[in-house]
């Protein structure tokens, strides 16, 4: 089975709801979505609630992929808010459901937010991710590269500090 895109697709409750369950879900199989497991949805809804703000009143935009009837995976497209960084744009909250890994949800996903950019006219996508999970493969794969670390800047607990690791896609050049 694929996964059918949505961008932007209305926030009703129901949806509101799935998402955040989503997030809840991956954050505790070992996401690195800005919480630490184990979470709540009591604890994930603040952050949401943000989150949908910033996509339902822009300039943030959301994109769904659904199996089926449900979400699968998701990533927030989220506007530099300063004119001087209009020509990129950084992909926040990057999940697929731990139910449906080994699929190719996530190289889906990314292909249809690369998709989107170049259909755009943006000049490249800014992801950064949580060191210490190998997740700066993944994103090499996809021709991201990396442009920068910042040495134990995510305190997920006591004595147990990561790097937050920005990674780069110049739309510039032809897709993959």
């Amino acid at each position: 089975m694929s996964l059918r895109f949505v961008l932007d697709p209305d926030l009703t409750p129901a949806l509101r709801e799935q998402l955040v369950d989503l997030w809840v879900d991956v954050t505790n199989a070992g996401g690195a979505v800005g919480f630490v497991a184990p979470v709540t949805a009591a604890e994930v809804w603040p952050m949401a609630a943000a989150t949908f703000a910033d996509i339902a009143d822009g300039p943030d935009r959301l994109l769904v992929g659904y199996e089926g009837g449900r979400p699968a995976g998701i990533l927030i497209i989220a506007d530099n808010r300063f004119h001087l960084k209009t020509h990129y744009r950084v992909l926040k909250r990057v999940m697929v459901h731990p139910g449906t890994q080994g699929r190719g949800y996530g190289v889906a996903l990314m292909r249809e937010a690369e998709r989107l950019g170049r259909e755009r006219g943006l000049a490249a996508l800014h992801v950064t991710v949580r060191g210490g999970l190998g997740l700066e493969s993944f994103y090499d794969r996809l021709g991201y590269r990396e442009v920068g670390r910042l040495p134990g800047a995510l305190r997920l607990a006591p004595g147990d500090d990561r790097d937050e690791v920005l990674m780069w896609l110049d739309l510039d050049r032809p897709a993959a």
